[in-house]
Parts: structure tokens; sequence; C-alpha cells
């Protein structure tokens, strides 16, 4: 194409190698696939003219129809009028050549991630483009600064990572390199905001934020499933049910795709070295098998066909025969302790039926912890969530007890106490001593051994863990922890009473942090890294993983929630069990609780909070 016919018009100079300060009305799209066509549709509803860009008539085709299906369904569903969607799809223009992008002000390449094509594609663009015009790459894994250097004019070239699905993602990272000229960040930003999406700038390094935290996730939770710790199932639930996250992270692998997934992890461990995020050998597996999730129509999981949300029975799975371990009955249930999670246990129970013994240290804390029972259920009544007799009810089947002597004839004894080895198997060997033969004995640890509690018994066989997440009453997920030496009739004892409880068990080995806090807990430890590291900020990186992950609360909303001692106790037992550098606890979190910032229970902790 003869390039003096793109250059910038008389009325409106620019100097060359000057990005322009105007809006950028006309932006070209070079890759048509779900992510580039997401973000053609942002734009177009947004009153940009688009021109898109694919390889082939037939794409080319394929990508135009894609468009009007997707603001047909946005029509339907009250998102958009018809009226709208026809202004829409006349500002769409799709081509073949990548010579369709000379006269955009910004251009987009969302192509596969692969370096060789994306130079390829930087670089070609570079020679149609006008001077001025910026050009944005969509990598979430590679150099941003690498593609750069490629092109004659590095200043105007920068990253733009918008968030599948891109029409419903707030989150658009903008990433400036260290020769990124500031009029381009500006504009970029500019242009993010009047699309109603989040900017968060970010620099360049593999993953960002939200893939650099995101990432290393879904590969611990690719290993766990590769190493038989845990169904792909129960990975999933336990993620969704404990953290109240929209997707498991095995689903999740599935939708981002293998392939795609182990392309960053390669490109994050090249650049930290760190253990957390070199690819589980599943990925490489499953990758080269061509199985790279919905795409392919089997993953983790296997999809109605190629494309589809679907899930599939496996072609390998065998029928269930139905049997299974005889289980013990549990008329009546002791919880020992007197704080949070031992009143939640024992409301669970009670509301279901269960004559419940709550013992503390003395008679006095006993009736305490029910009476905070009894105004808490006060406060549900006031808001319409249970009756004046369910309440009552409840409160009737609780029996405070001052002593563990009351758990003589329980058929289920549960220890809701401090998260301290000593006392834990301190509590177990006075169950061993007051409990019934046959009785369950269960504890709620969240990351201690149940084997080293239950070898405080003369009975190991009938001890289990049974951790419910905090507050009981309201989260669904119950990780079921069975020992070496834990029987079956009590594993299908415990499973059977979480259905009656309508609860979700999940089964797990007995090793640190079983599912939720494995995988939670390193997430947290690298965002506070990420933090440390000055990479990204607090409300930054909290921004990026609601935004873009989809996540109720970011990072360090949760630590302050959960506690930094807290946070800091289960990181170092994660640590300690596993052995791996990249476990061992930001200096940051620990500085923080050696000065006491506990977060919200203290006033202080990421963030400050006003003291009630």
């Amino acid at each position: 194409m003869d390039r003096s016919s793109t250059s910038a018009s008389p009325q409106s100079p620019r100097s060359p190698g000057t990005p322009s300060r105007e809006p950028l009305r006309t932006v070209a799209v070079v890759g048509l696939g779900t992510m580039g066509a997401g973000i053609a549709e942002v734009l177009v509803r947004a009153g940009h003219e688009v021109v898109g860009v694919e390889v082939g008539e037939a794409a080319a085709a394929a990508a135009g129809a894609a468009l009007e299906r997707s603001t047909g369904r946005a029509v339907e569903r009250g998102r958009l009028t018809e009226a709208e969607r026809t202004d829409a799809l006349a500002r769409f223009r799709v081509f073949a050549d990548l010579r369709a992008a000379a006269d955009a002000d910004l251009v987009i390449e969302v192509v596969p991630e692969s370096y060789e094509l994306k130079r390829d594609v930087i670089t070609a663009l570079d020679a149609i483009v006008r001077p001025e015009a910026i050009l944005a790459t969509g990598t979430n894994a590679l150099s941003v600064t690498r593609l750069a250097a490629e092109t004659a004019r590095p200043e105007r070239v920068l990253g733009l990572h918008f968030f599948a699905p891109a029409q419903a993602m707030r989150l658009v990272e903008v990433v400036s390199t260290v020769l990124t000229a500031p009029e381009a960040t500006r504009a970029v930003t500019d242009l993010v905001a009047a699309l109603g999406k989040e900017a968060v700038p970010v620099g360049d390094r593999p993953g960002f934020i939200a893939d650099g935290l995101l990432f290393g996730y879904l590969n611990q939770a690719a290993a766990m499933y590769e190493a038989r710790y845990a169904t792909r199932e129960d990975i999933d639930a336990a993620m969704r049910l404990g953290c109240g996250l929209p997707m498991g992270p095995l689903a999740l692998l599935d939708l981002v795709g293998v392939d795609t997934a182990r392309t960053v992890l390669e490109a994050m461990y090249a650049a930290s070295h760190d253990r957390l995020h070199a690819p589980a050998p599943i990925l490489g597996h499953l990758a080269a098998a061509g199985l790279t999730g919905r795409k392919a129509g089997r993953g983790f999981y296997s999809y109605e066909s190629p494309g589809s949300a679907t899930v599939v029975p496996d072609p390998s799975t065998p029928a269930a025969d139905g049997g299974g371990a005889a289980t013990r009955p549990v008329r009546s249930v002791g919880v020992a302790g007197s704080g949070t999670m031992a009143t939640g246990i024992a409301e669970v129970f009670a509301k279901a039926g269960y004559p419940v013994v709550l013992a503390a240290r003395s008679e006095q804390k006993a009736q305490a912890a029910v009476g905070r029972l009894g105004r808490s259920l006060d406060r549900s009544v006031a808001r319409g969530r249970l009756s004046q007799a369910d309440r009552d009810a409840v409160l009737e089947r609780i029996t405070p007890a001052g002593t563990l002597d009351a758990f003589a004839e329980v058929d289920l004894a549960v220890e809701a106490i401090a998260e301290d080895i000593g006392l834990k198997q301190q509590m177990f060997a006075a169950f061993d001593k007051v409990c019934r033969p046959g009785a369950v004995l269960a504890t709620t640890t969240s990351s201690l051994p149940v084997v080293e509690i239950a070898a405080a018994t003369g009975r190991p066989a009938d001890v289990i863990g049974m951790h419910f997440f905090n507050p009981a009453p309201a989260m669904k997920l119950v990780e079921v922890v069975r020992t070496v030496l834990t029987s079956d009739d009590v594993v299908a004892t415990v499973r059977q009473l979480c259905a009656t409880l309508r609860k979700h068990p999940v089964d797990c080995g007995d090793r640190a942090g079983f599912i939720v806090n494995a995988l939670l807990f390193p997430y947290l430890n690298n965002a506070v890294k990420m933090v440390q590291e000055h990479y990204a900020s607090v409300d930054d990186v909290d921004t990026a993983m609601k935004l873009g992950g989809g996540y109720p609360m970011g990072p360090f909303e949760l630590l302050d929630v959960v506690g930094l001692d807290v946070s800091l106790a289960i990181e170092r037992v994660l640590h300690r069990e596993f052995r791996d550098p990249g476990l061992a606890p930001a200096p940051l979190l620990e500085h923080l609780v050696a000065a006491g910032c506990l977060g919200r229970k203290t006033g202080r902790g990421f963030r400050e909070y006003a003291r009630s």
C-alpha cells in the first residue's frame, strides 16, 4: 500500500513518532477469535469505528457472523436495543488483509499467544499504520518490551490486556514498558474508561497482576489433581463453595485453554524460576494429546462438543456401583469449644434436629456461648430468615456443659478449639477417656496433621477431619479428611452426615491445607510478594482480582478479614510441610504481624479500619 495515502492530514499536523492526544476513534482489531471478537463488540457498542482483521476470507466472514449472533443475544437479553445493534454492526467492517488497519488510530493485536506470530503481526503493522497510531498487544504472558523493540517506534507500543468475556469483565490491564510514551498510555487509559472498563496500570512482566496470581493457583490445582490427592469435582467444588469463586480451577483451565495456560506458566517460570509456576506435567500431556479444554471438547472434563460448556461423562468413566461402606448411627453430637466456629457448628447440628452438647472450659463459658448464639438467632428472626418457633427449637436442642464428661453418650464428638496442635492433642486424649466406644471423633483443624491429633487417642481409626468453613451455618463446604488410619465406616458416616446437614463434602487426604487452604494461601502469599516488590498497589491487586478474576474479595481484603496472624500461621504450616521455597511467607506479612497489624480485628492490616 502507498504509505503517503495514510499520512496525517495537513489540518491536524502531528510530529512523527509522537502518539496522538486526540480521542482514539477508529480501532483495528487483528485476530477475531473469542477474545478479539469480544473486544470488537465492546468497541462498536461504545460508538467506535472498528476494523476487524482475520486471516482468510472464510475466517473473516465467520467473525462477522459471530458478532451478529453475539449482539443478537444481547438484544434478546435486553442489554441492547435493535436500533443500537443495527448502529453497532454498521460500525464494524471485517477484512482479510492487514492493510485494512492502515488508517486506524489504535490497533489491538489479539492473535494466538506465540511470540513469533505476534512479532510478525506487530512488525507488519508497524510498516502499515500511520506514524502516530498506537499499537497494542493483547498478550498476557509475553514480553511487551521485546515486541516493542522489534518496531521502528517502540514508544507508541504497549499492552492492552482484556479479560474473557470482554463484553462482561470490567478489568483491562494497561501495560507500559520503559519505552512507552506517557501520551500513548494516557490515550489508551482514557479509551478504556470511556468503554466503562477499569484500567489498571501495570509494568511489563509475565502474567501482569491478575494472571500472575491466577495461573500459579491454577497450576497448583492441576498438580493436586495429577497427584490424585482429590478428584477434579472435589477440587472445583471446594474452591467454589469454600471461597465463593465463580468457577473451580480445573473448569477454568478448560475455559482458558490448557495450552494457553501452559504457555503463560512457561513464561512466568522463565522469569521467576519459582517452582509454583513450573507447569504441572499434566498440562503438557493434555496439550500434546489435543485435549485443550472446551475448545477441543475435552480437557480436564469432557464436553458435549467442541466449544460447548455442557459437561458430559468421560468415555472411560465406569458407572457407579452404588456400593459403599456401612455407616455408624449418629443420634447425638458433642461440640467442644466456645468460639464462633464452635457455636456455628452447634447451630448447624441443632437446626438439622440433633441434640447437641456444647462443652467449654467452664459452665459459665458454655452458658455465655449459648447466649451469644441466642442473640445471633434473634437477629435472624428479626430479618425474617428464621421463625421464632424454629429459633426456640434450636436453642432447646443445645445443652451447655462445663466439662467433657457430658460427652459420655454422644455418637459424634467435634473439637472446635484454637489451631494449636498441643491443645488439640489434649482435647482428643480427653475424648478418648470420656466418649463411648464406637463414637466418631472429629477435628475441625484447617491445616494441622489429623493423624498427629489421632495419635493422642487409643482409637485412631475413629478419628477424622471435619473442616467446616466460617461462618459454619452459611458455608456449604465441609472438607472430610481421612488419615492413613481412619476406618472406611467413619468416612462413610461423616459423608452421610454432611448430606443430612445439607453440606457438600469433599474428600481430602491428610496433608497441610487440605484442598482450599493449600490452593488459597499460596495465592494470597504471592499477592503480598507482588506488593512487597512494588510491582502493584494493594488497591490495584484487589481491583484486578475482583474485576478480572470475578473473585468476591481481593486478596488483601480477604487477608484482613481472615487475620494476618492466622494467615501467617497457615503459610508457615504449608512451607514446613512441602519444603518449597516459593511457599515461604512473604517478609512483609511477617513484619505486619510482628508489628501487631493483624487486619480488621486490630483496626489495621494492609488497610486501616475505623474502630467500632
